[in-house]
């Protein structure tokens, strides 16, 4: 009897598992596998794929875009990631409590990431405007000239990441959240009776406590920035001047654009190999345990 009960039990179990792994499989995993094949291989859609061997990624090493896109998503890596943490860390912080208006507050900061990228980037488009834009209009007030944010090749990332930073702050500033609850309050109670300062309970408790919060959300962080696609293809279109081109987007302009399949995969192994070496550094640095 409690054989039956178990199979029974374990056959259920495998049809709720079965959904997710069918599409991890279909739309993960498989596209993954004919991406490493296809980065071997001359494609262009149309005709059958031609095997070149690693002469993709000999034309990787001198092409002059590649690096340049390389150079932007660092600096936009480079930009985001530390803000990111800053303000969702100081967010969380600042509304760890329980008292009134924080909840609305915690509303409003997490509505920015219910919104798709797209819609999220034309409305900075529009806010980002230099003539008619709601952020240069509040810098006249004060009578300061604003400045061509997108059109300005050395302010034109630097717009990006402010747009980013207010679309996805609150998600993070959730995680930070969860993990400032899940720490024991017995151990401020211990540090105030010690003599323990804010300052110090912050170094000596929240921080080592939030070891893995940390590494969770500076590696979600780092993902996302060297995937970033949607806000440069939509608010610069990779401009002025190849200033915004990312590496994702140079990816699409390779595969889509020109039809240039078997090297726009390889450049996405690339890619996924940087990810990967990142997301490696980062748990050592954090000293996390994946």
């Amino acid at each position: 009897m409690k054989s039956r009960v178990a199979t029974k039990q374990n056959f259920i179990g495998k049809l709720f598992v079965a959904p997710p792994v069918i599409l991890f499989l279909v739309f993960t995993l498989f596209p993954m596998i004919m991406a490493i094949a296809l980065s071997f291989t001359d494609y262009d859609i149309i005709n059958m794929p031609r095997f070149v061997g690693l002469k993709n990624f000999q034309k990787i090493v001198g092409d002059e875009f590649f690096w340049i896109s390389l150079k932007n998503t660092c600096y936009y890596t480079v930009l985001y990631v530390p803000s990111g943490l800053f303000l969702s860390l100081g967010a969380a912080l600042f509304l760890n409590s329980e008292k009134r208006m924080v909840g609305l507050f915690r509303t409003l900061f997490y509505l920015p990431v219910l919104s798709s990228s797209v819609a999220t980037a034309t409305l900075w488009f529009w806010i980002l405007n230099p003539q008619l834009g709601l952020l240069n209009g509040i810098l006249g007030v004060f009578h300061i000239e604003g400045p061509a944010w997108l059109y300005d090749s050395k302010l034109a990332m630097i717009a990006i990441v402010m747009m980013s930073l207010w679309a996805g702050f609150g998600g993070n500033m959730m995680i930070f959240l969860s993990g400032l609850k899940g720490i024991p309050q017995i151990y401020y109670e211990a540090a105030k009776v010690e003599g323990a300062g804010r300052w110090q309970m912050f170094k000596l408790i929240t921080m080592p406590s939030l070891t893995k919060t940390t590494f969770l959300v500076s590696t979600m962080l780092i993902i996302g920035t060297f995937q970033v696609f949607d806000q440069a293809f939509v608010l610069t279109k990779g401009g002025p001047g190849n200033a915004t081109i990312t590496l994702v987007y140079y990816i699409y302009n390779n595969g889509f654009k020109n039809l240039n399949m078997g090297y726009a995969s390889s450049i996405s192994l690339i890619l996924f190999l940087i990810i990967l070496v990142m997301t490696l550094l980062n748990q050592k640095i954090n000293k996390a345990d994946i």
